[in-house]
């Protein structure tokens, strides 16, 4: 296989990589593990982030998640927080609850005032990019606010 035809994908997923908030949550990751991740890569700590359309549409749609899935949404959310105090100098903790919506199964995930993400247990991102821009989003969205009404925010 040529350069040229692995140099984009290894370029995306580098810069992906190298992004605040994916450092922050590597940062946590690690700090989380002690030492029995010690040696491994950052995209090696962040494989179970990414779960493909095709293993996604594996997984059943009605089932409760594994404790592998809440801790990857526990430390997404909680990178997300680090990343914001960082950004803002203000300090934060993502309020998350799960319950059950509807009659088949399947469990609703707030984050403070939001809820969304009813299959909770397919829970990842296609590529490195993706999960960069979803928190980098999720960062901005809520520094931009701080920002909006830093009278509340300071309070």
């Amino acid at each position: 296989m040529s350069d040229a035809a692995v140099s984009p994908a290894v370029n995306e997923d580098e810069a992906a990589l190298a992004t605040p908030f994916v450092k922050c949550l590597v940062r946590l990751i690690r700090a989380q593990a002690f030492c029995s991740w010690e040696g491994k890569s950052d995209a090696e700590l962040l494989g179970d982030f990414i779960i493909t359309r095709k293993q996604r549409h594996a997984m059943p749609i009605i089932g409760d998640p594994d404790p592998d899935v809440l801790w990857r949404l526990d430390m997404f959310y909680t990178a997300v927080g680090l990343a914001i105090e960082e950004r803002s100098g203000l300090m934060t903790s993502p309020m998350m609850e799960m319950k059950t919506h509807g009659g088949f199964g399947r469990l609703l995930f707030t984050v403070g005032q939001l809820s969304f993400c009813p299959d909770v247990h397919r829970f990842g991102f296609d590529k490195f990019r993706q999960l960069a821009e979803a928190g980098t989003k999720l960062v901005d969205d809520a520094t931009a606010a701080t920002e909006a009404y830093r009278d509340v925010a300071r309070a």
